[in-house]
């Protein structure tokens, strides 16, 4: 048995943290995205 798994630091599951990982780095770009549209809207 791996030594590390015997001591882990985190009980979580790592799904929520893909999750949140996911969330988060979407709703990023899609705010980059929708800046880039209202930018494109004003200028044009």
């Amino acid at each position: 048995m791996n030594e590390f798994e015997k001591d882990v630091q985190s009980k979580r599951h790592d799904i929520f943290d893909a999750g949140f990982g996911f969330v988060f780095s979407f709703l990023f770009f899609m705010i980059i995205f929708f800046i880039g549209v209202i930018f494109d809207a004003i200028a044009s």
